[in-house]
């Protein structure tokens, strides 16, 4: 780790000693998970304890483990990325996004917003309650109404957490100053 990495964080990434035992396992395959030497939300995060692991298991089941299809939850994480201006969810999101069939005309779309051309109507409804959500903290009759066009009521919760889980996480990383990992 550079020495501008360690002028600008707020909150130095962890080691064994900050992180305990089960905490610097699950960093380091957290970080092997994510092709980092050093996945810095993760060795962050994990100096937290228990509460560390709550989140991840919280997190886990938003993403991969949600209702929604990866390639959906990818499509909100990385406008929340793009929206909120989150460097760190962006190069992890773009990534993961890729295994997911973002591909880089989608992520262009993306960054475009809903209102651009080529989107489903499901993808266009979906990328607007982000907006709106990230924008106003709540959604319009209008907006419920289009994206209940194409979801059930599990997946309207799922939406509304995911975007909320995502927007939170990149207050910290903003807050703490996460330095991103590549």
């Amino acid at each position: 780790m550079s020495s501008e990495v360690d002028s600008a964080a707020r909150i130095q990434p962890g080691r064994l000693k900050e992180l305990g035992p089960v905490n610097w396992v699950l960093w380091r395959i957290l970080s092997k998970g994510a092709g980092a030497a050093d996945a810095h939300l993760f060795s962050t995060l994990g100096r937290t304890g228990g509460l560390f692991r709550g989140w991840l298991h919280y997190s886990g089941k938003l993403m991969p483990g949600g209702k929604l299809s990866r390639y959906e939850s990818e499509l909100v994480i990385l406008r929340v990325a793009h929206l909120r201006t989150c460097g760190y969810e962006m190069d992890h999101h773009i990534r993961l996004g890729r295994r997911a069939g973002v591909t880089a005309d989608i992520l262009e779309r993306v960054l475009a917003g809903p209102t651009v051309d080529g989107w489903t109507d499901r993808d266009r409804a979906l990328l607007a309650a982000v907006d709106e959500l990230v924008g106003t903290k709540d959604l319009s009759d209008g907006t419920w109404k289009a994206l209940a066009e194409h979801y059930d009521e599990r997946r309207l919760i799922e939406v509304c957490l995911l975007v909320a889980q995502y927007d939170g996480l990149a207050t910290t990383i903003g807050t703490l100053r996460i330095q991103r990992d590549f």
